[in-house]
This record gives structure tokens, C-alpha cells and sequence, in this order.
């Protein structure tokens, strides 16, 4: 089996030519291929950070906030959706 280096979580895919994919080994064995660009961030800053404020908390303070008989409903929906679906 062949192992594969990589250098990153998300590896590109390679060529399937056997000519381009010559040429990119080449490329990457010389340190003459282009580096990926990374995209810059384009979210507003306070939207991201009240987000996390929320989505930290949001789970807890509705579990808190629900009767146990409401609980107990939703969880009942919840299962007979999950058995409604075909397998």
C-alpha cells in the first residue's frame, strides 16, 4: 500500500494526465509551485463574535427554560421522525 505525504488536513487533488501531474510533482519537489491563496475573511466581526456568544449559551438556557412535560414532547417528535424515515 502506498502511504501519502501530506502537509495539510485537506490534501489538492492531482492530475489525472500523466504529464501535468510529471510537471506538478516537479513543481512541489523544487519549491516552485504557486502557494494556495487563502481567502480573506469577509464576515463582520461583530456578527462572528455575537454568534459565539449565543451559540455558547443557546442549548443550556433552552433546556433550562422548558417544562419537563415539553421536554418529553419534543424528544417524542423527535424520535418518531427518526423511525419515521425509510432505511
Amino acid at each position: 500500500m502506498r502511504e501519502q505525504a501530506c502537509e495539510n488536513a485537506r490534501m489538492k487533488k492531482r492530475p489525472r494526465d500523466a504529464n501535468q501531474l510529471a510537471w506538478q510533482i516537479v513543481q512541489e519537489a523544487t519549491s516552485q509551485a504557486p502557494k494556495p491563496v487563502e481567502k480573506p475573511d469577509t464576515r463582520n466581526p461583530a456578527a462572528v463574535a455575537l454568534s459565539k456568544l449565543g451559540a455558547s449559551k443557546g442549548g443550556h438556557a433552552r433546556a433550562a427554560a422548558l417544562s419537563p412535560a415539553k421536554r418529553k414532547a419534543i424528544a417524542k417528535k423527535a424520535v418518531a421522525a427518526r423511525w419515521a424515515k425509510k432505511r
